[in-house]
């Protein structure tokens, strides 16, 4: 390269606390502000803030949306029998 790299920011900056499968450190540079990198996450101070929006349920699969879908199709079974029978 033609250029000089200044990659000292970079290397002086806060490594992950991480351990890896190997019993080393996690070399990526942590979070601004906290001790693990985007990666791993994990520790108090990191993660989702609290009252996550992300994590609400929406409904779809409790059991009375369930058995009101399945009600829902059995009588448009019967009506399309009963049209069938019509015809």
């Amino acid at each position: 390269m033609s250029h000089a790299r200044n990659t000292g920011p970079m290397q002086a900056s806060p490594r992950c606390g991480a351990r890896t499968r190997s019993s080393g450190h996690c070399r990526a540079p942590a979070l601004l502000g906290k001790t693990r990198c985007r990666m791993h996450g994990g520790t108090a101070g990191s993660g989702a803030p609290f009252g996550n929006r992300n994590a609400l349920k929406h409904g779809f699969f409790t059991s009375e949306a369930v058995d009101e879908r399945r009600h829902i199709h059995a009588l448009l079974d019967r009506a399309e029998r009963l049209l069938l029978e019509l015809k």
